[in-house]
């Protein structure tokens, strides 16, 4: 499989921006590596089928994202889930929302996945804070 071509590439990247403000350190990686070896062709199928899944969701970005969260919290994954956390945000979500997801994480997964979803929420309500202060 080739590598994807640069108009592909910049597709890719405007799916990112679109969903959370930006590109991932990891999809970088990624394309980077696709090219690096040669499985544009790979990175093409993950990004369809995150297309069908993610994008194309009938429950829409907001609900997509907020549950997508709450499963990065219970799985312990705090990077991941501080993405996908600003990106339900980005789509409409409330904090109070993303607070309700990490209390039904709590029931899937226990005290150390609440407490994660704690942190997260914690640490975007100070950025929140800090951009408000530079206004």
């Amino acid at each position: 499989m080739s590598a994807p071509q640069a108009g592909d590439v910049e597709v890719i990247r405007d799916s990112y921006r679109e969903l959370t403000g930006g590109v991932p350190k990891a999809i970088e990686s990624r394309l980077k590596v696709a090219e690096a070896t040669g499985r544009g062709g790979a990175v093409g199928a993950i990004e369809a089928t995150r297309r069908a899944l993610v994008m194309d969701n009938p429950l829409g970005p907001k609900v997509g994202q907020t549950v997508h969260f709450a499963q990065l919290v219970a799985l312990g994954k705090g990077d991941a889930a501080r993405l996908h956390a600003r990106a339900a945000l980005r789509a409409g979500a409330t904090m109070a929302e993303l607070n309700g997801a990490v209390e039904l994480a709590l029931i899937t997964a226990g005290m150390p996945a609440y407490s994660l979803g704690v942190d997260v929420l914690a640490e975007l309500l100070e950025e929140a804070e800090a951009g408000g202060r530079r206004s």
